[in-house]
């Protein structure tokens, strides 16, 4: 069993114009709404792979019904902590002109100490049957600053491997409680580090207690450091289309590579092609099946020197 963790989880609408312009008006073309936040996403995915997850975390109020709602729907097992608060609203505006999307996060509802007291005794009775757990995304109000921090040694310890996508605060208490893969994109290194160099910064975050580091280098594709060796990823061409999704679909296929042991370049392999098939999809959490079935084909993975980012050979 893969536990995905959402702590932030929201109600993602995302709006669809022809090309946003700073302060003027815009008609939206088409929109949806639908259960969101960074973990769920990556369920969806997982659930498109064939893998039954287990969606967990925070939700509360209206807002909260309707996410929980919308998983039951999709067919995604759910089993969320309820708060007081409401839960949030995301939106991502996303531009057919150049194919960037915009994205404003709501902060979430403020989750007091007994809910959060009641999440962490929940959660430690899902994890005791999981194999991987995934945590992700932001953490709302009220949240310990170490939350993820407890809930990796949680994971540890009942013999999950953990894979943790999140950034700022969060990400740098996390790292003291070693967790197995973080998946970073280039800003946030660049943000935790301090470093314009990816080896250099990479090199630091292994050695504040990430295990394995997976940096994500948008429409080029992925750079990993682990226990195993070091990989470049690179997909066979540049896609169009929403972003937003890609780096939850990478995180999916990661989880999904760790539960069934692969290697490193079959799951990198897969963590680029599952990226690349979620851009042509209109919202987070979907991805197109027959661009993930030709880029897994496709996909070119190098072994990298060490301490040299170029590529050795191909695998």
């Amino acid at each position: 069993m893969i536990v995905t963790v959402t702590l932030n989880a929201a109600l993602d609408v995302t709006w669809d114009v022809a090309d946003l312009r700073p302060r003027a008006s815009h008609r939206v073309d088409t929109a949806h709404e639908r259960a969101g936040g960074k973990g769920v996403n990556v369920a969806r995915v997982l659930a498109f792979l064939g893998h039954a997850p287990v969606a967990t975390g925070l939700v509360g109020g209206p807002t909260g019904r309707a996410i929980r709602d919308d998983l039951r729907a999709a067919g995604v097992r759910e089993a969320f902590t309820e708060v007081a608060g409401d839960s949030r609203r995301t939106l991502a505006v996303v531009s057919r002109a150049d194919g960037d999307a915009t994205v404003f996060n709501g902060r979430g509802p403020h989750v007091t100490s007994a809910e959060w007291e009641a999440f962490s005794e929940h959660y430690s009775s899902l994890v005791r049957g999981a194999s991987v757990v995934v945590l992700s995304g932001s953490t709302p109000p009220g949240v310990p600053t170490d939350a993820y921090a407890r809930l990796i040694r949680g994971a540890a310890a009942e013999g999950a491997a953990t894979v943790l996508d999140t950034s700022g605060s969060a990400l740098t208490a996390a790292l003291e409680a070693g967790p197995d893969v973080i998946k970073p994109n280039a800003a946030e290194i660049a943000e935790e580090t301090g470093h314009d160099d990816l080896v250099a910064a990479v090199a630091e975050l292994r050695a504040r207690g990430a295990r394995a580091v997976v940096a994500s280098a948008g429409p080029d594709g992925l750079y990993a450091v682990t226990p195993d060796g070091t990989w470049r990823a690179s997909p066979p061409e540049t896609l169009s289309g929403n972003p937003t999704g890609a780096g939850d679909a990478c995180v999916a296929a990661i989880a999904s590579g760790l539960a069934a042991r692969r290697s490193w370049p079959d799951m990198l392999r897969e963590a680029v092609a599952l990226s690349a098939a979620a851009v042509p999809c209109a919202v987070a959490g979907d991805v197109d099946a027959a661009v993930h079935s030709r880029f897994r084909r496709e996909v070119r993975v190098s072994a990298v020197s060490a301490g040299a980012p170029a590529s050795a050979r191909t695998r």
